[in-house]
């Protein structure tokens, strides 16, 4: 071993470099340290991302729209693009026969441009204008900087020609109108940098179009399902967002459904339907053939029971959800009222907001429970969360937010359109495109918990005991809501058009069950909740031990109704099964369609 001592007396013998001496290298030392150097720049190169054309044009495009400036006109305060871009393939497939296939790629933009200010500008407005339409076509699919700078360029000047003759109208509006407490239009966000590589789906397509078909053939043997479809669709991809306040990200969302619908006719022509739906973040994190040709067995068995079961009747009293039922509520009746909209200005009388607006600091749920909304956490229980997410569709970051705290309610899921009442900065949750220039708000993972349950294979018996203490013949558990919806247009229209129904309607139940003293059961078809609402949710007797993750995609239409809109994103809720007090039930009365007149033909061969 050396000392230190040593060391130095070994350093003593190399010449000092002197600053007044100039040094020569030789040929090959200088062509050693060039080579050297030459190769690490490669090295850096290599591992630095490729540049992104599409991020590039957009921030580019935005720089320039930022000098808009006309004579007497408003110039932008506010430029902000929004690219969505899958790559997905979907097949559809019906009693072993395929239906529909297809390999598609898509890019979906949305052009913000504002005018005024943060305080006052051209958004929440229901008399807005369209600016000048240019003949844009479908948005351009390949990384051609040029060509993407002319449509982002077109593209903002009509939302720039709308923007500016709508903030004329709502001026004028103004005029005949008093505000008691005018909220700002937008609210500030710190620039956002986050740039993740998107990627591309991975698929055997010819596989999964042969596991669609033989999944589909499971109802061949079941006459008594009258239609029935399964549906794979896969995406990757992803959206990109720049604004002018300097916001540059590229985040990656991937998601994989596989859905299986189907329809059973009852002998007074009552149509019962039942859904199962699986998902996943990409096709090889879907469950096995076997799981998923059980699920669709039981499905199509759970069809033929329902159309052999007896009408509902008239009911009013306590109902457990169980299983995925109560985050399906929870999902429904709290998860949407927690996202509230801005009433806009120049809306008519009819316009509904969140049911729990004003209610800050209220009681609405019971003491025992709490409810948190944490996007950021990416695992529970070791399954993955299909509701995680690092930043949301405005540039902000994704926020665990403290909802519901000892029953009372302390804060919504806001975008950075501020809300009366609420706080007026975004907690990163617009997960949404909006009505009238604003973001919608939309659930992450919803975590909703009580600090007093009971064991979950106790409440059949409470609720026995609860149904026996009113005086009735029965109780009821649901144990699948219809949420998102699978209803038909039609029955989507009588829900929200009918008198008995409130003012804010919510999914129908699928399954339904009497539960009577002695413990059996018997399945009950055609009803609906009425009345039921975020204020019910107070009336929660007991939750159980047990926690049930329900991942759902969520669009923002009424019930989320499968198929509505374009856009949808991923959602999760955690939930323990529940029984509420005093609910009330009552048959669907609506016109029935006749059976068909030929018995269905075999499907054997």
């Amino acid at each position: 071993m050396r000392t230190p001592v040593d060391r130095r007396k070994r350093l003593s013998h190399i010449p000092a470099l002197r600053p007044d001496r100039r040094y020569r290298l030789s040929t090959s030392v200088r062509a050693l340290l060039l080579a050297t150097l030459a190769a690490a720049v490669a090295a850096l190169a290599a591992d630095a991302p490729a540049p992104d054309p599409l991020l590039a044009a957009m921030k580019d495009e935005i720089a320039r729209a930022r000098t808009i400036s006309v004579a007497h006109l408003d110039a932008p305060y506010f430029i902000q693009y929004v690219v969505d871009q899958g790559d997905g393939f979907a097949v559809t497939a019906s009693l072993g026969g395929l239906l529909a296939r297809r390999r598609n790629r898509v890019r979906q933009p949305e052009i913000y441009v504002r005018v005024g200010d943060y305080k006052f500008d051209n958004t929440n407005f229901t008399g807005g204008a369209r600016g000048t339409r240019y003949d844009l076509g479908r948005w351009p699919l390949d990384d051609s900087y040029p060509v993407l700078r002319r449509f982002f360029w077109l593209a903002t000047d009509s939302a720039y020609k709308g923007a500016v003759e709508t903030i004329s109208r709502k001026r004028a509006a103004l005029r005949d109108l008093t505000e008691s407490n005018p909220l700002d239009d937008f609210s500030r966000a710190q620039p956002l940098e986050y740039v993740h590589e998107l990627s591309r789906l991975a698929i055997d397509e010819d596989d999964w179009a042969g596991r669609v078909r033989a999944l589909s053939a499971i109802f061949t043997g079941h006459a008594g399902v009258l239609d029935s479809q399964v549906e794979l669709d896969a995406e990757a991809g992803g959206y990109y967002v720049a604004n002018s306040e300097g916001t540059l990200e590229r985040a990656g969302e991937n998601a994989t459904s596989l859905r299986a619908r189907g329809v059973a006719q009852a002998a007074d022509g009552m149509i019962v339907r039942d859904a199962v739906t699986f998902l996943a973040p990409d096709p090889a994190h879907l469950p096995g053939d076997a799981a998923m040709s059980g699920a669709l067995r039981e499905m199509a068995q759970n069809l033929e029971a329902l159309a052999k079961a007896p009408k509902g009747e008239d009911y009013n009293g306590p109902v457990l959800f169980e299983g995925e039922a109560s985050p399906q509520i929870f999902a429904e009746v709290l998860g949407r009222n927690l996202a509230p909209d801005r009433k806009p200005l120049g809306a008519r009388a009819g316009f509904h907001a969140s049911e729990l607006e004003g209610r800050l600091g209220a009681r609405v749920l019971p003491d025992s429970f709490d409810v948190v909304d944490d996007p950021t956490q990416k695992e529970w229980r070791g399954r993955l969360l299909f509701g995680a997410y690092d930043v949301d569709r405005e540039g902000v970051r994704a926020q665990a937010v403290t909802l519901v705290e000892k029953g009372v309610l302390k804060g919504f899921l806001l975008t950075r359109q501020p809300v009366s009442g609420l706080f007026s900065a975004s907690n990163g949750h617009g997960r949404l495109p909006g009505p009238l220039g604003a973001a919608m708000a939309g659930v992450g993972n919803l975590f909703v918990s009580s600090s007093e349950t009971v064991p979950a294979g106790d409440l059949k018996k409470k609720l026995i005991e609860l149904a026996k203490a009113r005086g009735l013949a029965y109780g009821i558990v649901v144990r699948k809501m219809d949420y998102p919806s699978t209803a038909s247009l039609d029955e989507l229209r009588r829900m929200f058009t009918t008198a008995e129904s409130a003012a804010h309607p919510v999914s129908s139940p699928l399954l339904v069950y009497k539960v009577y003293p002695d413990g059996h059961e018997e399945l009950v078809r055609g009803l609906r909740f009425r009345g039921l609402n975020v204020r019910s949710l107070k009336d929660i007797v007991v939750a159980g031990d047990d926690d049930t993750a329900f991942d759902y995609l969520d669009n923002g239409a009424p019930l989320a109704l499968v198929g509505a809109t374009t856009y949808t994103t991923e959602s999760c809720v955690v939930a323990p099964s529940m029984i509420v007090d005093d609910l009330e039930l009552h048959p669907v009365e609506e016109e029935l369609p006749k059976l068909p007149v030929a018995p269905p033909p075999e499907m054997a061969r």
